[in-house]
């Protein structure tokens, strides 16, 4: 097929050859205990440079930042290296690559934490779910999370100068951009949304007190580096995580306002329809484009015909694929010329080796 996907764009400092952005994806492929990128998540990233940008899977900022076994980090110096090789790889193969900063909050256990602490986040109230940890056998099994600790007030700082840290690193280790995972239900959201947010200090109460450790985040990178080399990620809708956020579209276009006034590099909005939420409305599609008039970065169940329409549209200006580059290595070439797609193995997804990682076949 042929259309505005495959038309280059400037994100920021970056100019992208195509619009088929690789979505962030877990797949907890990392080198205990430290985890540390490893050469398997080089093939595998190396085999999807010909997307327009990867943006690399969630990474945590801090040993409290982690919630899931085998993730990567980006706050050692095993880390950064590991990294390293990974985007000279990228770079040598022709491609871009993105970080996604990453603080779980209280989807944790104590297994992740500094020497088995309580998870925290901003109110004492738990996630009703489970996590990953490791097994008796090694292999990963679910456990479930318990009631995080709050965050004091003065402990803020401390996570902001993890979020500048983290992108300093992410710079060390040659990536060419660094987004701030604020969505599904993940810290920086569990501040936004009221449902998990009952504090009565700067943090909580008021939407903008509820933005604030966002905001803050999003500062700290960009003076580590620049707003034209800063994205951010946001979900305003649907069920992420157990937040079912009733304010959350407006907290969505307050950010978007506020984000625009920083002349970040893209906004990438995390849709709901991949988790079997309800769809954005046309309104609030053209509230949020009128609210920030920077790149959007579409993501949610997408199919070329969705991302074509919204393109076209002016509504969004390039399309992230999630499972779809999992199972095709080279997704932009498949799309454009009308390829059958290589089904994903929900069963290999999260963890493991090289099946259903790096075993998938390209055209050809």
């Amino acid at each position: 097929m042929s259309g505005r996907l495959f038309t280059p764009l400037t994100v920021g400092a970056l100019t992208l050859p195509n619009r088929v952005v690789m979505a962030p994806l877990t797949r907890m492929r990392a080198t205990p205990p430290g985890d540390e990128p490893n050469d398997l998540m080089r093939r595998y990233y190396v085999q999807r440079a010909g997307a327009g940008l990867i943006i690399a899977e969630a990474t945590q900022i801090s040993p409290q930042g982690k919630g899931y076994m085998d993730t990567p980090g980006i706050y050692s110096a095993p880390q950064v290296q590991g990294w390293r090789r990974i985007t000279d790889a990228v770079h040598e193969a022709g491609g871009r690559m993105c970080l996604q900063l990453w603080h779980v909050g209280r989807v944790s256990h104590p297994a992740h934490q500094p020497d088995g602490g309580q998870p925290v986040s901003a109110s004492a109230i738990p996630y009703e779910n489970r996590t990953t940890v490791k097994g008796p056998d090694g292999r990963p099994q679910r456990a479930d999370c318990p009631t995080p600790r709050a965050l004091a007030t003065e402990e803020m700082p401390g996570i902001v100068a993890d979020y500048r840290r983290a992108c300093e690193n992410a710079r060390e280790a040659g990536f060419d951009m660094v987004e701030v995972h604020a969505a599904h239900g993940y810290l920086l959201h569990q501040f936004q949304s009221a449902e998990s947010n009952q504090r009565d200090d700067a943090y909580g109460g008021t939407l903008e007190n509820r933005a604030r450790l966002t905001l803050e985040a999003l500062d700290a990178v960009i003076a580590a580096w620049e707003p034209q080399r800063v994205g951010i990620r946001i979900s305003p809708l649907g069920i992420f995580n157990g937040l079912d956020d009733k304010d959350g579209l407006e907290m969505g276009l307050y950010l978007a306002e506020e984000f625009a006034q920083r002349g970040i590099a893209y906004l990438h909005l995390s849709e709901p329809d991949w988790a079997g939420g309800p769809a954005h409305s046309a309104e609030f599609r053209r509230a949020l484009r009128a609210k920030f008039p920077g790149v959007i970065i579409g993501a949610g169940n997408y199919s070329p015909e969705k991302a074509e329409d919204l393109l076209q549209k002016g509504l969004i200006d390039a399309a992230a694929f999630g499972r779809a580059f999992i199972a095709n290595p080279d997704l932009p070439r498949r799309l454009q010329a009308g390829a059958s797609l290589n089904v994903p193995n929900v069963k290999t997804f999260y963890g493991g080796g090289e099946e259903g990682y790096t075993d998938y076949p390209a055209l050809g």
